[in-house]
C-alpha cells in the first residue's frame, strides 16, 4: 500500500488512520523510525518482553522455562562490536 501525504510548515506528517488501526498505533503511544538509504520505515514500538511474549506465542504456545533477556541482548550486542 503506498500513501501520498504533504509535509507540514513543522515538518510533520499525519499518519493515516488505516495505517495507525493497521499497525495498533493509538494517541501516545511511541513509533520507532528508521532510516534505510532514500526511505523512512515507521512501525509501532514495542519493548523488548512485549516483543518476546508476541513472538514465542505465534502458535498459542507458551515457554516452558524462563528467558534471560539481559544476557540474550548483552550476547547479541557482543556479536555486533566482534563484526566491526
Amino acid at each position: 500500500m503506498n500513501l501520498r501525504r504533504k509535509v507540514g510548515q513543522k515538518g510533520q506528517i499525519v499518519i493515516p488512520k488505516i495505517v495507525r488501526e493497521s499497525l495498533g498505533i493509538k494517541p501516545g503511544d511511541e513509533i520507532l523510525m528508521e532510516i534505510r538509504e532514500k526511505e523512512a520505515l515507521i512501525r509501532a514500538s514495542m519493548n523488548a518482553e512485549e516483543f518476546i511474549e508476541n513472538f514465542c506465542s505465534i502458535n498459542g504456545k507458551k515457554l516452558t522455562k524462563k528467558v534471560d533477556l539481559e544476557k540474550i541482548l548483552e550476547e547479541e550486542a557482543e556479536e555486533r562490536f566482534a563484526l566491526r
